[in-house]
């Protein structure tokens, strides 16, 4: 992944699904929809107490007993001892009993339902009695505590610390094959090789969710120091410039590096960093989503998973857990590059290696690295995506996420700047003359203030007098564009 396809899908047009249009609401229909929500709220509580109630009486049978003692009709006699004018009285009243019973037991399973997981869709397994097993860590309430986890040992405290109720954090998180609905927004963007790269980011409700957890729970799961993607005061930059200067430089993509990434994986680093069995499970449906296609079936939309749920590419989640998750590669990357005389970074996907000449009759052992990164990878469950694997020499054009770090040798009038990195020409080029052609008035399509400011910020890092310049000139466009 290139920094400036991460610019472009911040702007990119967003060819979203087919939904009905949205009509705003009159005053009645907003009155009728909060006297709904009001009584969701009250129905909600109600089951709350009632599954409360039964767990204090002892269970259900025991609570049903007590409900139809207080009711009057529990029927305790014993058929044999009566006469035939009682039996028909008796049958009678066994009838209402049996009713009553039922209408209670519906009763006792909407609470349970109201205050229980229980069930989270076909083929993932959940159960809701809380015990060890043994695929917990040992010690795991210690691991959870040295890495400051949240203390959600529970699925109620989950969806307690997530603002949701049971019933919801189990909407969010269930798995179906075939869903009449989405949790997921799904379009695609170009690449810079002008092929599609396919976005699932996901709507308000799990998004708001996701960046919960990002915050509160992912962001604290260990990393390797060779990672610089998506981490607080790491960039594109951090990571190009560990790099700066360098004879030779070898850039190495992971092949479908987050369709790789799939829930057993993601439950399995969860459950190592210390969460329990329930709500490992459940942060990893929420972080998590199948392929699907869309298929209009008899009038109806249908979603149909076409493979494994997997980390999406779109989610604020999918970033920190892959960093969490490849700390063993980058461990032994590392390694593989400290053997053999180079240093090594990753930014997601993209894994870069570099090597300073100590004379110049030594050559970089190009092909013992690609060898060992192949084996790593496979090793880590990964696949070299062979196509994007680079070669830069320092007589050429050196480019790691985005920025170039060939040696400046000094700077000039026309770049002053003299930092190790710098943006490419053609992209300044670009920036350059949508803004002289916004101030004309000519305003290419699909091209947005937004997208033009996220190049400009793309400038700055390396380059802050250039970049600022750029930043002051959108903001004088969007002062226009607003009088």
């Amino acid at each position: 992944m290139q920094p400036s396809d991460s610019l472009l899908r911040a702007d990119a047009p967003q060819v979203r699904e087919t939904a009905a249009l949205e009509v705003a609401p009159t005053p009645l229909l907003a009155k009728i929809a909060e006297a709904e929500r009001e009584r969701r709220v009250i129905e909600q509580a109600a089951r709350v107490k009632r599954q409360a109630d039964i767990d204090e009486a002892g269970g259900i049978e025991k609570w049903l007993h007590a409900q139809l003692v207080a009711a009057g009709l529990a029927v305790t006699e014993d058929p044999a001892t009566l006469t035939d004018a009682q039996k028909k009285s008796y049958k009678e009243r066994k009838k209402a009993e049996a009713s009553e019973k039922r209408r209670l037991r519906k009763l006792a399973w909407q609470a349970y339902h109201a205050t229980h997981i229980n069930h989270l869709g076909s083929a993932v397994f959940y159960n809701d009695l809380v015990d060890i097993d043994k695929f917990d860590i040992e010690r795991r309430e210690d691991r959870a505590k040295d890495l400051g986890l949240p203390d959600w040992t529970t699925p109620t405290k989950l969806a307690s610390a997530l603002g949701l109720s049971i019933s919801r954090l189990r909407w969010l998180a269930f798995h179906k094959d075939v869903d009449t609905g989405s949790h997921y927004i799904r379009f695609t963007i170009p690449k810079r090789d002008g092929s599609a790269r396919q976005i699932t980011a996901p709507k308000t409700d799990l998004k708001r969710v996701q960046r919960h957890l990002l915050d509160n729970l992912l962001d604290r799961l260990t990393v390797h120091s060779a990672a610089h993607g998506f981490i607080a005061k790491k960039s594109i930059q951090t990571n190009a410039l560990v790099h700066a200067g360098a004879d030779v430089v070898v850039k190495v993509d992971i092949k479908d590096f987050f369709p790789t990434i799939t829930l057993p994986r993601v439950k399995g680093l969860l459950r190592k960093s210390g969460l329990p069995e329930q709500v490992a499970t459940l942060v990893a449906l929420l972080c998590t989503e199948s392929p699907r296609d869309v298929v209009d079936f008899r009038g109806q939309t249908l979603y149909v998973a076409t493979g494994a749920r997997a980390l999406p590419q779109g989610s604020p989640a999918s970033p920190m857990i892959t960093n969490a998750l490849c700390v063993r590669l980058d461990k032994r990357m590392a390694g593989l590059g400290r053997k053999l005389g180079c240093t090594y970074t990753r930014y997601a996907d993209d894994l870069t290696f570099s090597f300073k000449k100590k004379d110049a009759s030594s050559t970089a052992p190009i092909g013992s690295l690609l060898h060992g990164v192949r084996v790593v990878l496979q090793g880590e469950g990964f696949e070299l995506n062979a196509k994007k694997t680079t070669v830069m020499g320092g007589g050429a054009r050196q480019v790691v996420t985005g920025l170039i770090i060939n040696k400046r040798p000094k700077a000039t009038a026309s770049s002053p700047s003299t930092s190790a990195t710098r943006v490419p020409r053609e992209v300044v080029r670009t920036l350059r003359a949508a803004l002289h052609n916004r101030a004309k008035g000519k305003i290419k399509e699909g091209e947005s203030l937004a997208h033009l400011r996220g190049l400009a910020a793309f400038v700055f890092q390396s380059d802050p007098v250039k970049g600022r310049a750029f930043l002051v000139e959108i903001d004088a466009l969007e002062a226009a564009a607003t009088n």
